[in-house]
């Protein structure tokens, strides 16, 4: 509700400001845009599926708005964008999550990093975001990491005292994470959609991550009511020889974003590389069988599915307002008001702000980036410095109550009885983090984007 207040809010503002005449451009159809917005609540507020529910709006809105036979072409606008090679890396991305799932690595990654992180005030809770962190570097998924992460993690925690608020807070930041640790999905669809490098992101990704994580851990510190006394001194050997089950990760590691880093593949094909070599540790831990590849396959599929639904639902609906003119009309009205880049900038992010605690963050980039990229380059920012900063803003609606994906996965997956509220409580502090972050990347935008300049193309 707050975010249809705020959406509302924004759009009378630009209102009265065309009213009076400030601003350049063309009259942009108010009514037409307020109508289109109404449905398009009305649509969500329903439950419609969001796939059908944006390729219905996006023919409402040509019926209704456009002078063209715009269905003549809606079939070579869905095949373009959903036959790129470049989408071919999302399946691979969540085939190969699937399989390690399966062949076991997230315990061994778990424990073994358990035992560096154990003497740290907190113990476990920073084992939590540690190996979301690592296991985010080959799942590229914020959900299929939480649920991983989520399903090894909660059986530790069992009678030691910590508090589920924290618990289940810095399970939840660490699931977040998935999506902005390169490989994540986000950004192969940010560059689809605004024709930006994977590889530029991935790399501009890597400041700001780093960021993030050590925020998480300062929280933890911070606030680690309930968490028992470290642990006695384990020995240095027995640590090391704990190195051995980091080894299958490091290797995926090396392999995924090593070969894109390097030039060597393109992420596409680096996904592909990454599956190979999952089924070569999957049959290496005996864990592989033709049953198992089934398990993985299929779920891919499921899941490929959903995203391609919406993303053909959403190119529909893109199509549609590209053709009437309201990207173009918008980037002219915002780039002619009398404030400054950074407040418009601000008004951006409290808008996606609003937005993600309501609507599913994949979602949310998909029919939002046609419309506000083309503003955000008006307004000079550089385009891979806002897919840092958008991606992280789909991180926080996977992590906002009411509606985070993320939130929801991890309740399921509890066995103790305890209601939701613990997991929207424990979460507020991370989410207070990432809003911080994104605000020092507007103030220091070489935290994300120092990496791709020392890089070169």
């Amino acid at each position: 509700m707050i975010a249809v207040v705020f959406l509302f809010l924004l759009l009378a503002i630009f209102f009265t400001l065309s009213m009076f005449g400030i601003g350049s451009g063309p009259e942009i159809p108010w009514t037409g845009v307020l109508l289109l917005l109404g449905v398009f609540v009305t649509f969500f507020a329903a439950g419609i599926y969001v796939g059908a529910a944006l390729g219905v709006l996006g023919l409402l809105a040509g019926f209704a708005f456009s002078d063209r036979p715009f269905w003549t072409f809606l079939g070579q606008t869905a095949w373009g964008p959903s036959s790129s090679f470049v989408l071919v890396a999302v399946p691979l991305f969540l085939l190969m999550g699937e399989i390690l799932l399966r062949a076991g690595l997230s315990e061994r990654l778990y424990r073994s990093l358990n035992l560096w992180m154990d003497r740290l005030p907190g113990g476990l809770l920073h084992t939590n975001i540690v190996a979301s962190g690592v296991f985010s570097a080959i799942s590229g998924s914020s959900v299929a990491t939480a649920a991983t992460m989520g399903s090894v993690a909660m059986p530790f925690f069992q009678g030691k005292g910590y508090d589920p608020k924290m618990v289940m807070g810095s399970l939840a930041a660490g699931g977040a994470l998935g999506n902005l640790i390169p490989p994540g999905i986000t950004f192969i669809i940010y560059a689809l959609i605004t024709e930006t490098s994977v590889g530029a992101l991935y790399l501009a990704a890597v400041g700001p991550s780093i960021l993030v994580m050590l925020a998480f851990i300062a929280v933890i510190l911070v606030n680690r009511k309930g968490a028992p006394p470290p642990s006695a001194r384990i020995p240095l050997g027995v640590k090391l020889r704990g190195l051995v089950g980091l080894v299958p990760t490091i290797l995926l590691i090396l392999i995924v974003l090593g070969t894109i880093y390097a030039g060597l593949a393109t992420p596409t094909e680096s996904a592909a590389l990454g599956v190979v070599a999952a089924i070569g540790i999957a049959i290496v831990e005996r864990r592989f069988s033709f049953r198992m590849l089934h398990a993985c396959a299929e779920a891919t599929a499921r899941n490929t599915a959903m995203i391609g639904l919406i993303l053909l639902g959403a190119y529909v609906l893109n199509y549609i307002i590209t053709l009437l003119g309201i990207p173009q009309m918008a980037a002219q009205l915002v780039g002619g008001l009398p404030l400054p880049a950074w407040m418009i900038m601000a008004l951006i992010i409290g808008f996606y702000l609003a937005l993600g605690t309501f609507m599913e963050g994949f979602s949310m980039i998909i029919t939002t980036i046609p419309v506000i990229f083309p503003v955000v380059v008006a307004l000079g920012y550089d385009p891979i410095w806002f897919g840092v900063v958008v991606t992280m803003l789909v991180e926080i609606a996977l992590i906002s109550p009411p509606d985070g994906t993320v939130l929801y996965v991890l309740q399921g997956l509890r066995k103790d009885g305890r209601g939701i509220g613990d997991v929207f409580v424990g979460v507020l502090p991370f989410v207070g983090v990432y809003i911080a972050a994104i605000a020092l990347l507007m103030v220091l935008p070489d935290i994300a984007l120092w990496l791709p300049r020392v890089a070169g193309p």
